[in-house]
């Protein structure tokens, strides 16, 4: 297949991108020191392009929907379209950053160019400045945008020039007969890619069998745990318009919470998830004994030769949040418990498999698909963790502070968590719809509070291990 056609999960999200739904990912980025000069940026900006050239690519879609989109070369891309600068009102305050960035984020992307967007926002209080970037979830996934990020930014405050790249010639853009026709040839060719794998399966039938086995029951065990989300407060309709909120945490803390109890931080971020979650609905009048509400907790499944290139390579898993038990340690057990089981569950393969499915899909039904997919409650809100680098970063001599991501609402769900570690914190990048979660802001404090109260549970010391047996002697019941 040509390399620069969508795959059926990256088309997925251009599907799902209707109404109030958005599919733009996006960070907050905070800086230390002034403000570099616009100019200065977008020639810098423009000097690390060639690293990333899907920047430099826009969508065409492919005529009555023969095929999936395809990215071609922009001949008219303008930085100081992509590239744009604003500034804060004095005093300059991180409330005041994080509306801008709300409804920064609020906009969707134009279609006709390259699918991203980056603002330098002046004025931040404390000497600071910001940037805010967004890019199209069809473009770029979690892992692979940090990757872009240290792409652009460099590990030392004066690092070696890099060499000059060569001037960029765009390639000319295809015609809209010429789009149709090479689709119409890749549909009309890859049957001989299912002959040749149809060869495999009698070379190797037993193998094949037990691999189609495997396959089905991971795809099964994805979908029966996919079903099921219960109704909450939080899956209701929502508008285009979205708020932010940001809440720090450190890195070091919750790997001592996790030495303390067992498991691992993720299992310590979601039940501080799930902490806040219960924490601001018992606050609003809601009982939430025994309530357990479903995250989708994407994982990457990106291999060593795949890491810095676009596109998606994500997988998931559908986590239960016990909302319910409101002491921080149960909670947190519980989390542990249930995660365990699905690391060693087939979910996560499953989840790739039905992603993968879409890329044999036509793309109309691939297209019907995403719609309904985005009508079922399989779950009710999405976390997302991704790990960043642990050590400070650059732009343009600037030390990069902190980064909080902005993910997408889905249809229905007014509410999701975006986490990100970097250079020893955690911060977490809550957006919300703007009616249905007016008062935000109560939610990151709800955060706080509960990511609080689990380091104040958390034993000083980790629970005591029983010693392994000796070499050669078996070990005896108690």
């Amino acid at each position: 297949m040509n390399p620069d056609r969508l795959t059926g999960l990256d088309s997925s999200f251009l599907h799902l991108e209707s109404g109030p739904a958005h599919m733009h990912v996006a960070s907050t980025a905070l800086f230390e020191g002034p403000t570099p000069d616009y100019d200065e940026l977008r020639e810098h900006i423009d000097s690390r392009l060639h690293l990333v050239p899907r920047f430099r690519q826009k969508l065409r879609f492919v005529p009555l929907g023969q095929g999936r989109p395809r990215w071609v070369d922009d001949p008219h891309l303008n930085l100081a379209y992509h590239i744009r600068h604003t500034a804060l009102p004095a005093p300059g305050s991180e409330e005041q950053l994080r509306t801008l960035a709300a409804r920064i984020f609020s906009q969707r992307l134009d279609r006709s160019k390259p699918l991203w967007e980056m603002w330098l926002v002046d004025g931040l209080e404390r000497d600071r400045f910001a940037i805010v970037t967004k890019a199209h979830h069809a473009l770029v996934d979690g892992v692979a945008g940090m990757d872009i990020t240290t792409v652009l930014f460099d590990a030392a405050p004066d690092p070696e020039p890099l060499p000059t790249p060569e001037p960029w010639t765009p390639r000319p853009e295809p015609s809209e007969a010429e789009v149709l026709g090479e689709a119409l040839l890749e549909r009309a060719t890859s049957p001989a890619e299912i002959v040749r794998g149809a060869r495999a399966v009698f070379r190797a039938p037993r193998r094949a069998a037990r691999a189609a086995v495997d396959a089905l029951e991971a795809a099964g065990t994805f979908a029966r745990t996919g079903f099921g989300a219960p109704p909450s407060p939080f899956n209701v309709e929502i508008g285009p318009y979205r708020r932010f909120e940001m809440v720090r945490a450190e890195l070091a803390e919750l790997k001592r919470i996790k030495n303390a109890t067992g498991g691992t931080v993720n299992d310590v971020v979601l039940a501080a998830v799930a902490g806040a979650l219960g924490r601001y609905l018992r606050g609003h009048g809601y009982a939430t004994h025994d309530l357990q509400l479903r995250a989708m907790v994407p994982i990457s499944v990106r291999t060593a030769d795949q890491y810095g290139a676009l596109g998606n390579r994500v997988s998931s898993f559908m986590a239960p949040l016990p909302i319910g038990i409101d002491d921080p340690l149960g909670c947190l057990g519980a989390v542990s418990a249930t995660m365990g089981d699905l690391k060693q569950s087939k979910q996560a393969v499953g989840a790739t498999l039905m992603t993968e499915l879409a890329d044999f899909a036509p793309p109309t039904i691939a297209g019907q698909a995403a719609r309904l997919q985005s009508r079922q409650r399989f779950f009710n809100l999405v976390v997302t963790n991704v790990p960043g680098p642990q050590f400070p970063l650059y732009l343009m001599g600037r030390e990069l502070e902190a980064v909080f991501p902005m993910v997408p609402l889905a249809k229905r769900q007014a509410v999701c968590f975006g986490i990100m570690s970097y250079n020893g914190t955690v911060n977490f990048g809550l957006i919300g719809d703007y009616d249905a979660m007016s008062d935000l802001d109560a939610l990151a404090r709800d955060l706080e509070s509960s990511l609080g109260e689990l380091a104040e549970a958390a034993p000083a010391k980790p629970p005591s291990r029983r010693p392994e047996p000796a070499a050669g002697r078996q070990a005896t019941n108690a």
